[in-house]
């Protein structure tokens, strides 16, 4: 594990932003931590970056607590972005990048590869003030990740972007992870990280709802529907199945399903067969992350 959360209070006068929150983050791996506005999440990014201190609790770092040496290891993207205004595009990259511990000939020798590969060579002697709010995006991301951090912190990190350069951004998640780096992703739009995050969190109110895998999540809480796309009679609900939408389109049929307790997937293949259909595909549903958000919440205000 490169980060450990165990048992993380943070209070700000009448205020709890955190209450008992325990996490592990594996190394090489995107991390996502959801949830909605005013959950929690950038006050526990405030206490990961050493910003502002925990009530109570521990971190550790690759083991040891975590400590001011650690914040070099990292790179932080706030939701509020950081960048001095009246500083041209080189001369603030390379600033940041002397702070976690460069000396400014690598940190040159590193821009190289970022300037090629956001293709900002017409920006670096511009002044960010000069800049789109997509452009400073993109030197912000730049900034954070420039020193090679062992992790990297994303709060909000698509606000801003086009859907172009939101893909670009995607791509270079996807790629800082293959190089070995661990990211924490934090958002409220929870349906940018099906496909990005290994793990997830789910953060309400102050506190954790829900942690693990994303696949297993979603194995957790599937509702056991299928969509399928057919030529044929139309399917409708009976022992069996509960037909829970149906359309016609271009001669094939489109429904969803919904098998009841007594059928296994094996049993619905014999079952179409049986209704003498020409099966044109056949997808199992998973819920969203945001649907299983609303049943975690659900299920925990129960048990509360």
């Amino acid at each position: 594990m490169i980060i450990e959360i165990e048992n993380l209070n943070k209070r700000y006068q009448n205020h709890i932003a955190l209450k008992d929150i325990s996490l592990s983050i594996q190394k090489g791996s995107i991390f996502g931590l959801l949830g909605p506005n005013g959950a929690g999440k950038t006050s526990l990014i405030r206490i990961l970056t050493h910003i502002t201190e925990a009530d109570s609790g521990k971190i550790l770092f690759k083991g040891e607590p975590l400590n001011e040496k650690h914040i070099y290891k990292m790179g932080y993207l706030p939701e509020e972005r950081g960048l001095y205004k009246k500083m041209t595009v080189k001369d603030q990259l390379l600033y940041f990048a002397e702070i976690k511990g460069l000396s400014n000939k690598e940190a040159k020798e590193k821009l190289k590869y970022w300037v090629d590969k956001f293709e900002i060579k017409d920006w670096l002697g511009k002044k960010v003030e000069e800049l789109s709010k997509g452009m400073q995006q993109k030197v912000q991301f730049v900034a954070t990740v420039l020193h090679e951090p062992e992790l990297i912190i994303l709060d909000e990190p698509f606000s801003g972007f086009d859907p172009i350069n939101a893909q670009l951004l995607v791509n270079e998640i996807l790629s800082l992870k293959e190089k070995g780096s661990t990211i924490i992703f934090s958002t409220h739009r929870m349906d940018s990280v099906e496909l990005l995050c290994d793990h997830i969190a789910l953060i309400n109110k102050a506190e954790k709802v829900l942690d693990g895998e994303v696949n297993a999540i979603q194995q957790q809480y599937k509702k056991n529907q299928f969509e399928l796309k057919y030529q044929g009679n139309p399917l409708l609900s009976d022992d069996y199945i509960v037909v829970t939408k149906s359309t016609s389109k271009d001669s094939a049929n489109t429904c969803i399903i919904e098998l009841k307790q007594t059928m296994t997937n094996n049993n619905l293949i014999e079952y179409l067969i049986s209704k003498q259909i020409s099966l044109i595909s056949f997808t199992e549903n998973l819920p969203s992350m945001e649907e299983i958000f609303i049943m975690a919440v659900q299920q925990k205000q129960q048990i509360n």
